[in-house]
């Protein structure tokens, strides 16, 4: 896909974000702007409240909005006169409270903007309280048909939502998530500061993401204490959350201080994953694992739980890497094990361009009715 420049005659396209905090949903927002601009269209990146880690990652040609809010509840006022100025032609969402705001920021401004509600969970399934739970589903089958466009990230999780909220199944699109973007091959070549990634070293087992239940890292510590039992092997598992004191206790527990690592987060995981031994996803539950494609472009062999949604997917029923039950600690270990013995299911690159940044402009380019990039006007 060839750049555009951005002229008057491309219609804006905004997206909605909460903030620029550290996540995936953020991060894959983040590429879509810069997908739309490199297509050659204005992009607005609308942010409730403004702040985060990721402000340095937004893309160049961006122009940013705060609605200065404290929250999405009470951004329903400045969106709507956001809309009523700016006027997108697209406006495009993926966290589920605030594609709800903006839905009802639509319908009450009266503008023509099409909205777009994109879902990265298998929502049936995500975790909450039986009262939020109960209101969550009231809201989104109240509110998303209102949607022009429903997308999930992968075909299972696109049925999902159809389910869930009540729709026909061709009613929500599985478009892919952006993950492969230009600037990979060069992250993945940067230095890693962190000593067991050193050369020389023992092989590292790495697992990426927030340090949250359905993330099941619980397991992959006992899997890992089988693991190097048997291997001289280290653990690194990037990201941070409300589970931390539970999972350093559970380390201590096992008695793998001194062979397991919790960093935090990191500004460039592609960087570790290019370096790793072996990654493991070990959830219970997901939309599309951006960290497992993400690892597979970055040449590290996978392990996945067969958790829904996405891993099937994009390991091709186990084809291009190793898959697991969930929960199951003695077939993650045994899998790690094959890998570093040397058994890893290599990746053809074709296999890998479904989830190219440009692939997937151009599949919401499409969805829209707007001109590709080697269109004209």
């Amino acid at each position: 896909m060839n750049a555009t420049t951005p002229g008057p005659q491309r219609p804006t396209i905004a997206i909605l974000l909460p903030d620029l905090r550290m996540g995936g949903a953020e991060r894959v927002s983040l590429i879509l702007a810069g997908g739309f601009v490199q297509a050659g269209y204005p992009v607005d990146l609308v942010l409730i409240k403004g702040a985060g880690q990721l402000q340095a990652e937004v893309p160049a040609g961006v122009r940013q909005v705060e609605l200065g809010c404290a929250s999405e509840y009470t951004a329903l006022r400045p969106l709507m006169n956001y809309l009523e100025q700016r006027r997108p032609a697209v406006a495009i969402s993926s966290l589920d409270l605030a594609s709800c705001v903006l839905l009802l920021a639509r319908r009450l401004s009266g503008v023509d903007t099409m909205t777009t509600v994109v879902e990265s969970s298998t929502v049936s399934i995500f975790r909450r309280s039986t009262a939020k739970k109960l209101m969550e589903r009231l809201l989104l089958s109240a509110l998303f048909p209102t949607a022009n466009f429903r997308v999930g990230v992968s075909k299972n999780t696109a049925r999902d939502l159809a389910a869930y909220i009540g729709l026909p199944a061709g009613q929500v699109k599985a478009i892919y998530n952006p993950i492969i973007h230009r600037d990979l091959p060069r992250l993945a070549a940067e230095p890693v500061e962190h000593p067991w990634f050193a050369p020389g070293q023992p092989p590292v087992v790495l697992a990426v993401g927030r340090l949250r239940p359905e993330k099941d890292y619980a397991t992959l510590l006992r899997a890992f204490r089988q693991v190097q039992a048997q291997r001289d092997c280290r653990l690194v598992i990037l990201g941070d959350g409300e589970l931390r004191p539970e999972l350093e206790s559970l380390v201590q527990e096992l008695g793998l201080q001194a062979r397991v690592s919790l960093p935090g987060f990191a500004g460039n995981p592609y960087a570790y994953m290019s370096r790793a031994g072996v990654f493991v996803l070990s959830s219970s539950f997901e939309g599309l694992p951006s960290v497992l494609v993400q690892a597979m472009a970055c040449g590290c062999p996978v392990v996945s739980t067969n958790c829904p949604s996405g891993p099937d997917e994009i390991l091709e029923s186990g084809r291009y890497g190793h898959l697991v039950p969930v929960g199951d600690v003695e077939a993650i270990a045994a899998a790690v094990l094959e890998v570093l013995d040397g058994r890893g299911k290599p990746v053809p690159a074709g296999w890998l361009q479904q989830f190219e940044i440009e692939t997937i402009i151009e599949q919401y380019l499409e969805m829209f009715g707007l001109p590709q990039p080697d269109r004209e006007s």
